[in-house]
């Protein structure tokens, strides 16, 4: 009895050293092979192509990174024959060149045109000094109208239709309408189509809506997993109030929630996040003052391996608010922070969701 049970135990004990070598080969086949490489030109939107190197359609500089992993290029490909071009509109808002002590930065998934983007910002802005500037890092916005293609290349892919489920179709807020009530600068990239040609004429992705002008815009298309992923950066920049020129890159990020079967839906998505992590943190390397911001799809929250690889890259600022940002219960939404010495920052959940499925979080960054 002695030697069964001692044999048992050994036999249980190989079992678990097997389960844990295989989840970690798991770990470190889903999580490699996330460098990005820049891009000199990219077919985007059909026959279209964007000579991204160069200008998006309005006339100013954009830089395109992409995965250097050839699979992951191929899937992306077809994800982009869906969608329209990049859209940049320069807002009329307070000019660049004056001095500014506070910034105002939001990071928001806005459930496909559900939230009530101008009502939260007029509401926002009660609560803040007159002319402080305001920055938004929008998930999930759409467009809508004759840049998304209506006929669609052989292969493409699409995502299913999302948005309406909330407010109802005739309070969507399409992201060009957003930036034109509230006069501010806008960046946008579609990540993918929402819906097929016959559900509707819209696509989907992130977002950056300004008061301050946009500068070296970036389009990171992240390692594909589930669907094609575009995080959006851009460059802000001011004076102090003691006239030192200051310039910050502010990024606005979007990470798969799920994957396929051949990596086990939820128990296998979180690999699929730390590559898609592990791609922004390589990107984002450096010392130049960035914020980043989004929504990270962190299913375990603080614990997740996406939030603690980024962390790890971004160890400047932790959260004191913890609160759960998906309907109150999940903490999906995050940001982080690379700052100047002397720079100041916090950030907090807001307490209403303005119809989105997402509670915002809204940062403070002092300029010292």
């Amino acid at each position: 009895m002695i030697l069964v049970s001692s044999i048992r135990r050994r036999a249980r004990a190989f079992a678990l050293i097997a389960l844990v070598a295989s989840a970690s080969a798991l770990a470190s086949g889903c999580a490699g092979n996330y460098a990005l490489t820049r891009q000199s030109s990219i077919s985007q939107g059909g026959a279209t192509t964007v000579a991204l190197y160069e200008r998006v359609p309005s006339g100013v500089p954009l830089s395109w990174f992409e995965p250097s992993l050839a699979s992951d290029r191929a899937s992306l490909d077809r994800w982009r024959r869906a969608v329209g071009p990049p859209v940049f509109v320069a807002g009329g808002g307070p000019e660049s060149r004056r001095s500014i002590s506070e910034l105002t930065v939001v990071s928001w998934n806005t459930a496909v045109g559900d939230a009530d983007v101008v009502g939260f910002v007029r509401e926002l802005r009660l609560t803040l000094p007159s002319r402080a500037p305001v920055v938004l890092l929008l998930q999930e916005v759409y467009r809508r109208g004759a840049g998304v293609p209506r006929t669609l290349a052989a292969r493409s892919s699409f995502a299913s239709r999302l948005g309406g489920a909330e407010s109802g179709e005739r309070t969507r807020q399409d992201i060009e309408d957003v930036a034109d009530a509230m006069g501010m600068s806008l960046y946008y990239v579609p990540s993918m189509r929402n819906g097929s040609p016959l559900d509707s004429d819209e696509d989907r992705g992130n977002a950056i809506l300004s008061d301050l002008p946009l500068n070296d815009l970036s389009a990171i298309e992240l390692p594909f997993e589930q669907q094609r992923r575009v995080a959006v950066g851009a460059s802000i920049s001011g004076l102090s109030t003691r006239g030192t020129p200051w310039t910050l890159q502010v990024v606005s990020a979007h990470l798969d929630n799920m994957v396929g079967g051949r990596r086990l839906w939820v128990a296998g998505s979180e690999y699929a996040r730390i590559r898609q992590a592990r791609a922004l943190v390589h990107h984002l390397a450096g010392s130049s003052p960035t914020l980043l911001a989004g929504d990270f799809n962190t299913w375990f929250g603080f614990a997740d391996g996406a939030y603690t690889e980024i962390a790890r890259a971004f160890p400047g600022l932790r959260p004191v608010d913890r609160r759960g940002t998906f309907h109150g219960l999940l903490r999906l939404d995050h940001v982080f922070f690379r700052l100047p010495t002397g720079w100041r920052a916090e950030y907090r959940r807001g307490d209403a969701r303005f119809g989105s499925d997402h509670f915002p979080l809204i940062g403070t960054v002092q300029i010292r």
